[in-house]
């Protein structure tokens, strides 16, 4: 026969866990179990692989300590590895007993977590021991105690030694009736080596500095296939898509804000002529519009109005605002598209 302990807690000198399932190790080494201790805190990097430790024990005891609230996560961690990855069917015909030793509050709740969430991955709970110990050296001293967590481990043997049956329970109509939890297509060892990724700063960083810099690429040559996006001369588009007004005089100035030096450029509407270009510095002007590249080229194609673009938050204005209502009509580049 063989038993493994599971301990969840964080494994100081004054745990009374620690003090509760040594007593009880010594108890099953007495009566020919073997018995193996997985210490969670020091295994914490490969909690997801040990759900394949169950497949040779005849029995578990999971234990942690209550410091503040609940059993901890090292602990929940392992019985969601058990949940993904365990082998249901093994499970099923394993016996568990539950240690939850409380420094504050709560035992009887970590207790009851512990064998409702085996009850659920469809093994079998049995009694296990709680209580609340402020000090390790209470246990120590008193052979009351101790005696009594001898029973509980000699009663765990009987109720593996003899195969003691248990009575059906809801937790386990519950998850026949309405589980639709799937198993992963990743293996535990995949998982675990996903998860580290995940949580290394530099690595995730390394492929969002990996992403942009293949998106640039791609853009570039996309835009070099289809003309060239870098070959687009916005002043040349605004000459383009004028349409003549009688009797108008404006003075644009159009600030790229996200752009490079010189691709700022002004436009000056007069009559039936336009005039457009580049500029280096600030120039004065009638109006003077502040947006993106990526804005520029949603009204340049033809998939956006300057109004709409200035509503939605996407364009500053400095000026009068009649002007760029006028500049809707002045280069209709949505009628141009269409």
């Amino acid at each position: 026969m063989k038993i493994n302990i599971y301990y969840g807690g964080r494994g100081i000198i004054d745990d009374p866990t620690l003090y509760v399932i040594g007593r009880m190790a010594r108890v099953f080494e007495e009566l020919n179990v073997r018995v193996e201790q997985f210490n969670l805190f020091e295994l914490k990097n490969g909690i997801t692989t040990l759900a394949a430790s169950l497949k040779d024990a005849d029995g578990i005891v999971l234990a942690s300590t209550v410091e503040w609230y609940g059993v901890g996560g090292l602990l929940t961690q392992f019985l969601d590895a058990c949940w993904l990855y365990g082998n249901k069917e093994k499970i099923s015909q394993l016996y568990m007993m539950p240690v939850a030793m409380s420094t504050t509050y709560g035992e009887r709740d970590g207790m009851t977590y512990l064998s409702t969430a085996w009850e659920i991955l469809g093994g079998m709970p049995c009694d296990g021991v709680c209580g609340y110990i402020a000090e390790t050296q209470t246990l120590e001293n008193n052979t009351a105690y101790n005696d009594l967590i001898e029973k509980k481990a000699e009663n765990f043997y009987r109720s593996i030694n003899q195969k003691l049956p248990g009575l059906p329970n809801s937790n386990q109509a519950v998850k026949t009736r309405i589980s639709l939890t799937k198993s992963p297509d990743l293996t535990p060892q995949e998982s675990e080596q996903l998860s580290q990724y995940a949580s290394d700063e530099s690595y995730v960083q390394t492929q969002k500095e990996d992403i942009q810099e293949l998106t640039s690429l791609f853009r570039s040559r996309l835009g070099a296939a289809s003309g060239g996006e870098g070959s687009v001369s916005y002043p040349d588009c605004f000459g383009k898509a004028y349409q003549a007004a009688p009797g108008v005089r404006a003075a644009y100035y159009i600030n790229i804000t996200d752009g490079q030096p010189g691709k700022s450029f002004r436009v000056i509407a007069e009559g039936n002529s336009c005039r457009a270009e580049e500029t280096e510095a600030a120039v004065e002007g009638d109006v003077t519009l502040s947006l993106t590249k990526e804005v520029l080229e949603n009204i340049v194609n033809g998939r956006m109005t300057f109004q709409r673009a200035f509503m939605a938050g996407n364009l500053k204005l400095k000026g009068d605002f009649t002007l760029l209502r006028q500049m809707d009509r002045l280069f209709p580049f949505m009628e141009a598209k269409e």
